[in-house]
């Protein structure tokens, strides 16, 4: 049992994270462990501007190699998503043996990562991350994530894991683009939880006949559907629902379609680890 405060190293593969969030995580953190504080060391880089990147690649990439690198770090939380966490995929190749002895934690965009780092044998979990904060009651999500990582909280977790069952969560989305890439993991027997936002229901659909098209997903042993958030309106209408859509595919690929999962692009957003 680890008596040491938990180290936590905060990195942003993707999108940046604003300053203000930086601070408003630090003091949540101090009120949560008031005695006992996790150490949490935001690197430079996840301020840095480059288009749409905290930094260009490189500095992503090397940020990231520093921290899963560190000899002196527990875990690995990821700041955000938004995109460009594949683009620094080659990162994987260059980590150490420190670097296995740690968490990583995020969702998004950071599946991409999550399933590389799987798919080599880390430890990995789909969980919230400290953007969070912007979102209206978000601290009740950044919370779980501390807890998780500083006391193993089992009420942060997803009540399917919780119960037993190897398990995986991705972004939809996210999941279909790495699918037949280096980063795919193998996910035989896994209950895969899945989840969306800001999605037309047709690329939904278009995204499940893809994902249940794979030989690879087939294998799992079976789908949970997490909530898919912010669906635009189609025009015109597209007359079915997102769980209507990922039932069919199941059924048409006989994939066993398990229910919902408690996670999603919002502060209920439950811990899920894989494996």
């Amino acid at each position: 049992m680890q008596t040491e405060p938990v180290r936590i190293g905060v990195v942003a593969p993707a999108s940046k994270l604003s300053p203000d969030l930086a601070e408003r995580l630090n003091a949540l953190t101090q009120s949560l462990y008031p005695d006992k504080p996790p150490v949490l060391r935001i690197h430079p880089q996840c301020f840095e501007t480059c288009g749409h990147f905290a930094g260009n690649d490189a500095a992503r990439e090397a940020a990231f190699l520093e921290f899963a690198n560190a000899a002196d770090i527990d875990a690995v939380w990821f700041a955000r998503g938004g995109y460009g966490s594949c683009r620094i995929a080659p990162a994987l190749e260059k980590l150490g043996e420190a670097a296995r002895r740690k968490l990583y934690l995020g969702y998004s965009d950071m599946g991409f990562l999550l399933a590389g780092l799987y798919a080599r044998g880390f430890h990995v979990a789909h969980g919230p991350m400290p953007a969070d904060l912007i979102r209206d009651g978000g601290e009740t999500a950044v919370a779980r994530a501390l807890r998780f990582m500083c006391e193993g909280a089992e009420d942060a977790l997803e009540p399917a894991f919780a119960a037993g069952a190897r398990c995986a969560a991705f972004n939809m989305t996210v999941l279909s683009q790495l699918i037949g890439t280096q980063l795919e993991p193998d996910l035989t027997g896994h209950v895969l939880m899945l989840e969306d936002v800001s999605e037309y229901m047709y690329r939904i659909d278009r995204t499940m006949f893809h994902l249940t098209s794979q030989k690879s997903i087939r294998r799992v042993a079976g789908i949970r559907l997490g909530r898919c958030s912010d669906i635009p309106e189609n025009d015109p209408d597209f007359g079915e629902n997102e769980e209507t859509v990922v039932k069919r595919w199941c059924e048409a690929s006989g994939i066993p379609y398990l229910g919902r999962a408690d996670i999603g692009h919002d502060i209920e957003n439950k811990i899920v680890p894989f494996g």
